[in-house]
């Protein structure tokens, strides 16, 4: 296994991927970069330690250490955009989510280094991502696929106001049994915490790409707010504000909330 692509195996009808949780950065590349903080800005910042406990629940995790600057596996390999006439990041970002340039003048990556990273990183991810869907549905009729993200509550280019605590995303419906996206509204909804059901963020090229009920794979996106878990600045972020460093006690509501989420994920691919 590749030292930057983390596979944790279980045996319950659930897989939970983190494809944004990384900050490694290549030395070639990082040179090559306006600031190494700004090339971390957008990470989805201590999700794989929030979702810790999700091995002792029998799930499996597929997680890259990579920095989503380097490729976002979480994005249409062909480069098309997700979300058409809105504005977003692409495979191989060339700005933050704010619009600020990530590299230096001249220095983006052409198509030519953009196959290599597709190549070196992206194919790996979902090559593990298959593999351990088919293995879990040798086991199992139905698996759940369950994508966990963060993002700053507040991010002016990309959604106006501020963001719901829990944002669902299941492709308008299309990737996953509407019985599903029940279960995982009425936890979020029992915590408390605001809540969104295919608004801004409806699941990336992962939740779209594997999310075929009929097959027995149901896709799931969660892209949590990070004002849930963890402090956010009051205004812009500088590297002096973030992130912020992960606190169990301040993280410690939002994980019992993300408990009886994944339990629904379970519950919902047992019955």
């Amino acid at each position: 296994m590749m030292d930057w692509l983390q596979v944790t195996r279980g045996e319950a009808p659930l897989l939970v991927s983190f494809p944004h949780a990384g900050t490694e950065i290549p030395p070639e590349i990082e040179d090559r970069l306006v600031s190494p903080w700004l090339a971390r800005q957008d990470a989805d910042w201590w999700v794989e330690r929030l979702y810790d406990f999700a091995p002792d629940l029998g799930a499996t995790t597929v997680r890259t250490a990579i920095c989503r600057t380097v490729i976002d596996v979480n994005r249409d390999p062909s480069g098309a955009s997700l979300y058409p006439g809105q504005a977003t990041t692409g495979l191989c970002p060339t700005t933050t989510f704010d619009g600020e340039p990530l590299y230096r003048a001249g220095q983006a990556p052409d198509a030519a280094e953009i196959a290599r990273r597709r190549t070196a990183y992206f194919e790996p991810y979902h090559a593990a991502l298959r593999a351990e869907l088919k293995r879990l549905l040798e086991r199992h009729r139905t698996v759940v696929l369950y994508e966990a993200h963060s993002i700053r509550s507040h991010v002016p280019r990309l959604f106006e106001g501020e963001l719901p605590n829990f944002n669902i995303g299941t492709n308008s419906g299309r990737s996953c049994d509407i019985a599903l996206t029940a279960a995982v509204e009425d936890a979020c909804d029992a915590s408390g915490f605001s809540r969104v059901t295919d608004g801004r963020f409806k699941g990336g090229w992962t939740t779209r790409h594997y999310g075929r009920p009929d097959d027995g794979v149901h896709a799931i996106q969660m892209e949590l707010a990070c004002r849930g878990y963890m402090d956010e600045p009051d205004g812009p972020p500088t590297p002096e504000t973030w992130p912020t460093p992960y606190d169990p006690a301040r993280a410690e509501f939002m994980r019992g909330a993300l408990h009886h989420v994944l339990n629904a994920c379970l519950d919902f691919a047992g019955s």
